[in-house]
């Protein structure tokens, strides 16, 4: 499999069910789409199936269920998306794109706090080194 995995936003949809759910069949993955918006099961289906091809996914095939599961890691996708939409969005500027997304969101008070820690341990890290 590629390095540089690029899923497309419905696949990262089917991704996001089965990283929060850890597998399910095609009907089980096409219920919880269809609570966003209407969509036909054979293009879950054919989704899924591409997915597979593409090794986004796997499948087991011991019993007559199907049963698929995320074939890659969430935390490196999130950071390659990230890094792509830092480099293509905010000229390679990590700051920008914090503080966009801390305006444009209204964070509560756990949340801030949560920040500033990891800010604390980014610090600390930078620190040693």
């Amino acid at each position: 499999m590629s390095e540089q995995i690029k899923p497309t936003a419905s696949e990262l949809e089917i991704l996001n069910i089965l990283w929060s759910k850890g597998e399910g069949t095609v009907r089980e993955v096409h219920q919880v789409l269809e609570q966003n918006r209407e969509v036909g099961y054979t293009t879950t289906l054919k989704l899924m199936q591409i997915m597979l091809d593409k090794q986004l996914l796997t499948r087991d095939d011991s019993t007559s269920r199907h049963v698929y599961s995320a074939n890659v890691n969430q935390e490196k996708i999130q950071g390659q998306m990230v890094k792509g939409m830092i480099d293509t969005m905010f000229n390679g500027s990590a700051k920008q794109l914090v503080m966009q997304a801390l305006g444009s969101h209204k964070a509560d008070k756990k949340e801030i706090e949560e920040i500033k820690q990891y800010l604390e341990q980014i610090e600390k890290r930078s620190r040693k080194s």
